[in-house]
Protein backbone atom coordinates (compact mmCIF):
# COMPACT_ATOMS: atom_id res chain seq x y z
CA UNK A 1 0.00 0.00 0.00
CA UNK A 2 1.47 3.42 -0.79
CA UNK A 3 1.89 5.62 1.96
CA UNK A 4 2.51 8.56 0.62
CA UNK A 5 -1.55 9.20 -0.29
CA UNK A 6 -2.10 9.60 3.61
CA UNK A 7 1.13 12.56 3.55
CA UNK A 8 -0.34 16.21 3.96
CA UNK A 9 0.05 18.05 1.09
CA UNK A 10 1.96 21.02 1.16
CA UNK A 11 0.29 23.89 1.60
CA UNK A 12 0.86 25.89 -1.31
CA UNK A 13 -0.31 22.67 -3.44
CA UNK A 14 -3.50 22.41 -1.45
CA UNK A 15 -5.29 25.09 -3.67
CA UNK A 16 -8.08 24.99 -5.91
CA UNK A 17 -9.21 27.60 -7.88
CA UNK A 18 -12.38 27.95 -9.40
CA UNK A 19 -13.45 30.38 -12.81
CA UNK A 20 -17.33 29.67 -13.01
CA UNK A 21 -16.46 31.59 -16.18
CA UNK A 22 -19.79 33.73 -17.56
CA UNK A 23 -20.59 33.21 -21.37
CA UNK A 24 -18.83 35.82 -23.85
CA UNK A 25 -16.66 37.48 -21.45
CA UNK A 26 -13.59 36.83 -23.36
CA UNK A 27 -13.06 33.60 -20.97
CA UNK A 28 -11.71 31.61 -23.50
CA UNK A 29 -8.62 33.62 -23.74
CA UNK A 30 -8.32 34.10 -20.14
CA UNK A 31 -8.60 30.02 -20.06
CA UNK A 32 -5.83 29.18 -22.66
CA UNK A 33 -3.37 31.32 -20.65
CA UNK A 34 -4.45 28.82 -17.92
CA UNK A 35 -3.44 25.78 -20.17
CA UNK A 36 -0.40 27.26 -21.35
CA UNK A 37 0.60 27.71 -18.05
CA UNK A 38 -0.09 24.51 -16.27
CA UNK A 39 2.88 22.18 -17.58
CA UNK A 40 5.34 24.70 -16.32
CA UNK A 41 4.07 25.90 -12.60
CA UNK A 42 2.83 22.48 -12.00
CA UNK A 43 -0.74 22.76 -11.89
CA UNK A 44 -3.45 21.17 -13.19
CA UNK A 45 -6.85 22.35 -15.36
CA UNK A 46 -9.87 21.10 -15.58
CA UNK A 47 -12.99 21.95 -17.67
CA UNK A 48 -16.55 21.48 -15.43
CA UNK A 49 -18.52 20.38 -18.34
CA UNK A 50 -22.74 20.09 -17.90
CA UNK A 51 -25.05 18.69 -19.79
CA UNK A 52 -26.69 21.29 -22.00
CA UNK A 53 -24.14 24.05 -20.42
CA UNK A 54 -26.78 23.92 -17.48
CA UNK A 55 -24.87 26.08 -15.27
CA UNK A 56 -27.18 24.88 -12.47
CA UNK A 57 -26.41 21.75 -11.06
CA UNK A 58 -28.49 19.26 -9.07
CA UNK A 59 -28.21 18.82 -5.16
CA UNK A 60 -26.47 15.30 -5.70
CA UNK A 61 -23.95 16.92 -8.38
CA UNK A 62 -23.25 19.90 -6.24
CA UNK A 63 -22.35 16.88 -3.64
CA UNK A 64 -20.36 15.18 -6.08
CA UNK A 65 -18.75 18.60 -7.33
CA UNK A 66 -17.88 19.50 -3.78
CA UNK A 67 -16.47 16.41 -3.06
CA UNK A 68 -14.02 15.94 -6.38
CA UNK A 69 -12.91 20.05 -5.51
CA UNK A 70 -11.76 19.03 -2.24
CA UNK A 71 -10.67 15.38 -2.01
CA UNK A 72 -9.27 15.15 -5.43
CA UNK A 73 -5.47 15.05 -4.33
CA UNK A 74 -3.97 14.13 -7.11
CA UNK A 75 -5.51 16.82 -9.45
CA UNK A 76 -4.24 19.23 -6.78
CA UNK A 77 -3.34 22.22 -7.07
CA UNK A 78 -6.12 22.92 -9.72
CA UNK A 79 -7.61 25.23 -12.21
CA UNK A 80 -11.30 24.16 -12.61
CA UNK A 81 -13.35 26.52 -14.97
CA UNK A 82 -16.71 25.94 -16.59
CA UNK A 83 -20.22 27.89 -16.90
CA UNK A 84 -21.23 27.30 -13.56
CA UNK A 85 -23.15 29.55 -11.34
CA UNK A 86 -21.78 30.28 -8.00
CA UNK A 87 -21.62 27.18 -5.45
CA UNK A 88 -21.12 28.14 -1.49
CA UNK A 89 -18.85 25.16 -0.41
CA UNK A 90 -19.41 26.37 3.38
CA UNK A 91 -23.25 24.74 2.96
CA UNK A 92 -21.24 21.55 2.54
CA UNK A 93 -18.82 21.24 6.11
CA UNK A 94 -15.76 21.46 4.12
CA UNK A 95 -13.09 22.54 6.00
CA UNK A 96 -10.87 24.25 3.33
CA UNK A 97 -12.95 26.64 0.72
CA UNK A 98 -11.78 27.13 -3.20
CA UNK A 99 -10.07 30.37 -4.56
CA UNK A 100 -13.10 31.89 -7.17
CA UNK A 101 -12.29 34.39 -9.62
CA UNK A 102 -14.05 35.94 -12.66
CA UNK A 103 -14.26 38.57 -15.42
CA UNK A 104 -17.31 40.26 -16.40
CA UNK A 105 -18.25 42.19 -19.31
CA UNK A 106 -20.77 45.50 -20.28
CA UNK A 107 -23.63 43.96 -20.24
CA UNK A 108 -24.72 44.84 -24.09
CA UNK A 109 -21.49 44.06 -25.34
CA UNK A 110 -21.70 40.83 -23.88
CA UNK A 111 -25.38 40.30 -25.09
CA UNK A 112 -24.47 41.25 -28.78
CA UNK A 113 -21.20 39.24 -28.66
CA UNK A 114 -23.22 36.17 -27.72
CA UNK A 115 -25.68 37.37 -30.31
CA UNK A 116 -23.08 36.80 -33.18
CA UNK A 117 -21.94 33.76 -31.63
CA UNK A 118 -24.77 31.96 -32.09
CA UNK A 119 -25.13 32.86 -35.77
CA UNK A 120 -21.32 32.82 -37.22
CA UNK A 121 -18.92 31.17 -34.40
CA UNK A 122 -15.76 32.34 -33.48
CA UNK A 123 -12.10 32.01 -34.82
CA UNK A 124 -11.82 29.04 -32.17
CA UNK A 125 -13.32 26.61 -33.86
CA UNK A 126 -14.48 27.81 -37.03
CA UNK A 127 -15.61 24.56 -38.49
CA UNK A 128 -18.07 23.85 -35.62
CA UNK A 129 -21.97 24.24 -36.32
CA UNK A 130 -23.44 26.87 -34.07
CA UNK A 131 -27.30 26.70 -33.14
CA UNK A 132 -28.50 29.88 -35.25
CA UNK A 133 -26.44 29.42 -38.20
CA UNK A 134 -28.18 30.24 -41.48
CA UNK A 135 -29.60 33.38 -39.43
CA UNK A 136 -28.42 36.50 -40.90
CA UNK A 137 -30.36 38.73 -38.97
CA UNK A 138 -28.01 41.73 -37.64
CA UNK A 139 -28.49 42.53 -33.96
CA UNK A 140 -30.23 45.86 -34.87
CA UNK A 141 -32.84 44.26 -36.72
CA UNK A 142 -33.42 41.40 -34.10
CA UNK A 143 -34.41 44.57 -31.66
CA UNK A 144 -36.15 46.71 -34.23
CA UNK A 145 -38.54 43.48 -34.56
CA UNK A 146 -38.26 42.65 -31.24
CA UNK A 147 -36.86 38.97 -31.08
CA UNK A 148 -36.09 36.91 -28.62
CA UNK A 149 -32.31 36.54 -29.20
CA UNK A 150 -31.76 40.75 -28.12
CA UNK A 151 -34.30 40.80 -25.77
CA UNK A 152 -33.39 42.33 -22.72
CA UNK A 153 -34.43 39.28 -20.75
CA UNK A 154 -31.44 37.83 -22.39
CA UNK A 155 -29.01 40.20 -20.62
CA UNK A 156 -29.88 38.48 -17.08
CA UNK A 157 -26.80 35.97 -16.83
CA UNK A 158 -24.30 37.58 -15.07
CA UNK A 159 -26.29 38.81 -12.00
CA UNK A 160 -27.50 34.87 -11.60
CA UNK A 161 -23.32 33.41 -12.44
CA UNK A 162 -22.69 35.62 -8.96
CA UNK A 163 -25.36 34.87 -7.10
CA UNK A 164 -25.47 31.32 -7.35
CA UNK A 165 -27.75 28.18 -6.83
CA UNK A 166 -30.74 29.25 -5.37
CA UNK A 167 -34.21 29.87 -7.27
CA UNK A 168 -34.33 33.34 -6.61
CA UNK A 169 -31.45 33.96 -8.36
CA UNK A 170 -33.12 33.03 -11.37
CA UNK A 171 -35.90 35.04 -11.49
CA UNK A 172 -35.26 37.76 -13.87
CA UNK A 173 -35.10 41.45 -12.84
CA UNK A 174 -34.80 40.19 -8.73
CA UNK A 175 -33.16 43.30 -6.68
CA UNK A 176 -32.39 40.24 -3.99
CA UNK A 177 -30.48 38.38 -6.95
CA UNK A 178 -28.85 41.82 -8.02
CA UNK A 179 -27.77 42.49 -3.99
CA UNK A 180 -26.76 39.13 -3.61
CA UNK A 181 -24.10 38.73 -6.39
CA UNK A 182 -22.93 42.01 -4.86
CA UNK A 183 -22.32 40.52 -1.82
CA UNK A 184 -20.84 37.18 -3.20
CA UNK A 185 -18.36 39.42 -5.49
CA UNK A 186 -17.10 41.14 -2.56
CA UNK A 187 -17.22 38.31 0.02
CA UNK A 188 -16.70 35.16 -1.89
CA UNK A 189 -14.59 35.82 -4.55
CA UNK A 190 -10.87 36.54 -4.61
CA UNK A 191 -10.72 38.57 -7.71
CA UNK A 192 -13.17 39.79 -10.58
CA UNK A 193 -11.84 41.62 -13.52
CA UNK A 194 -13.27 43.34 -16.29
CA UNK A 195 -12.97 42.25 -19.93
CA UNK A 196 -12.36 45.42 -21.11
CA UNK A 197 -9.30 45.36 -18.75
CA UNK A 198 -7.97 41.98 -19.11
CA UNK A 199 -4.74 42.62 -18.89
CA UNK A 200 -4.79 44.40 -15.71
CA UNK A 201 -6.61 41.49 -14.08
CA UNK A 202 -4.07 39.15 -15.56
CA UNK A 203 -1.59 41.00 -14.08
CA UNK A 204 -2.26 41.36 -10.76
CA UNK A 205 -3.44 37.59 -10.50
CA UNK A 206 0.09 37.03 -11.27
CA UNK A 207 1.40 38.92 -8.35
CA UNK A 208 -1.43 37.83 -6.10
CA UNK A 209 -1.13 34.00 -6.74
CA UNK A 210 1.97 33.70 -8.88
CA UNK A 211 2.17 29.48 -7.78
CA UNK A 212 -0.62 29.33 -10.88
CA UNK A 213 0.01 32.29 -12.86
CA UNK A 214 3.55 33.12 -12.59
CA UNK A 215 4.45 34.16 -16.69
CA UNK A 216 0.70 34.94 -17.54
CA UNK A 217 1.04 38.20 -18.23
CA UNK A 218 4.00 37.45 -20.55
CA UNK A 219 2.02 34.72 -21.85
CA UNK A 220 -0.93 37.41 -22.43
CA UNK A 221 0.76 40.09 -24.41
CA UNK A 222 2.74 37.54 -26.63
CA UNK A 223 1.18 34.55 -26.83
CA UNK A 224 -1.06 33.65 -30.14
CA UNK A 225 -3.70 31.37 -28.46
CA UNK A 226 -4.76 33.78 -25.72
CA UNK A 227 -5.88 36.56 -28.66
CA UNK A 228 -7.12 33.36 -30.75
CA UNK A 229 -11.00 33.95 -29.86
CA UNK A 230 -12.92 36.60 -31.90
CA UNK A 231 -16.74 36.44 -32.69
CA UNK A 232 -16.68 36.48 -36.36
CA UNK A 233 -19.59 38.65 -38.46
CA UNK A 234 -19.74 40.82 -35.79
CA UNK A 235 -21.42 44.58 -36.15
CA UNK A 236 -21.92 47.22 -33.50
CA UNK A 237 -25.39 47.91 -32.24
CA UNK A 238 -26.64 51.27 -33.23
CA UNK A 239 -27.43 54.58 -30.85
CA UNK A 240 -30.84 53.24 -30.95
CA UNK A 241 -30.55 49.68 -30.50
CA UNK A 242 -28.63 50.37 -27.30
CA UNK A 243 -30.92 52.85 -25.96
CA UNK A 244 -33.98 50.61 -26.84
CA UNK A 245 -32.01 48.18 -24.04
CA UNK A 246 -31.25 50.55 -21.63
CA UNK A 247 -35.06 51.64 -20.89
CA UNK A 248 -35.12 48.24 -19.41
CA UNK A 249 -35.21 47.31 -15.85
CA UNK A 250 -33.03 44.54 -16.17
CA UNK A 251 -30.72 46.45 -18.08
CA UNK A 252 -30.61 48.71 -15.43
CA UNK A 253 -29.99 45.91 -12.95
CA UNK A 254 -27.00 44.37 -14.75
CA UNK A 255 -25.56 47.54 -15.75
CA UNK A 256 -25.72 48.14 -11.99
CA UNK A 257 -23.73 45.25 -10.95
CA UNK A 258 -21.52 45.74 -14.30
CA UNK A 259 -20.41 49.02 -12.46
CA UNK A 260 -20.40 47.82 -9.13
CA UNK A 261 -18.09 44.91 -10.32
CA UNK A 262 -15.90 47.29 -12.36
CA UNK A 263 -15.78 49.95 -9.30
CA UNK A 264 -13.90 47.41 -7.13
CA UNK A 265 -11.64 46.30 -9.73
CA UNK A 266 -10.59 49.58 -9.90
CA UNK A 267 -10.09 49.54 -5.93
CA UNK A 268 -8.01 47.37 -5.91
CA UNK A 269 -6.14 47.67 -8.51
CA UNK A 270 -5.46 50.92 -7.60
CA UNK A 271 -3.87 49.92 -3.90
CA UNK A 272 -2.16 47.06 -5.92
CA UNK A 273 0.15 48.83 -8.75
CA UNK A 274 1.40 51.97 -9.97
CA UNK A 275 1.56 53.44 -13.53
CA UNK A 276 4.86 55.31 -14.56
CA UNK A 277 5.40 56.28 -18.11
CA UNK A 278 2.24 54.67 -19.29
CA UNK A 279 3.48 51.33 -17.78
CA UNK A 280 1.63 49.59 -14.85
CA UNK A 281 4.37 47.86 -11.92
CA UNK A 282 3.05 46.06 -9.65
CA UNK A 283 3.89 47.49 -6.04
CA UNK A 284 6.26 45.42 -3.84
CA UNK A 285 5.44 44.56 -0.40
CA UNK A 286 4.34 47.57 2.17
CA UNK A 287 4.32 46.03 5.48
CA UNK A 288 6.96 44.88 7.92
CA UNK A 289 6.48 43.33 11.42
CA UNK A 290 8.00 45.17 14.54
CA UNK A 291 7.59 45.44 18.19
CA UNK A 292 7.74 41.49 18.23
CA UNK A 293 7.21 40.00 22.04
CA UNK A 294 8.42 38.74 24.06
CA UNK A 295 11.96 38.92 22.64
CA UNK A 296 13.92 35.68 20.82
CA UNK A 297 17.38 35.19 22.59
Amino acid sequence: MDNSRNLELDESDDVVIIYNRVPKTASTSFTNIAYDLCSKNKYHVLHINTTKNNPVMSLQDQVRFVRNVTSWREMKPGFYHGHVAFLDFTKFGVKRKPIYINVVRDPIERLVSYYYFLRFGDDYRPGLRRRRQGDKKTFDECVSAAGSDCAAEKLWLQIPFFCGHCSECWNVGSRWALEQAKYNLVNEYFLVGVTEELEDFIMMLEAALPRYFRGATVQYRTGKKSHLRKTSEKKPPTKESIAKLQQSDIWKMENEFYEFALEQFQFVRAHAVREKDGELYILAQNFFYEKIYPKMN
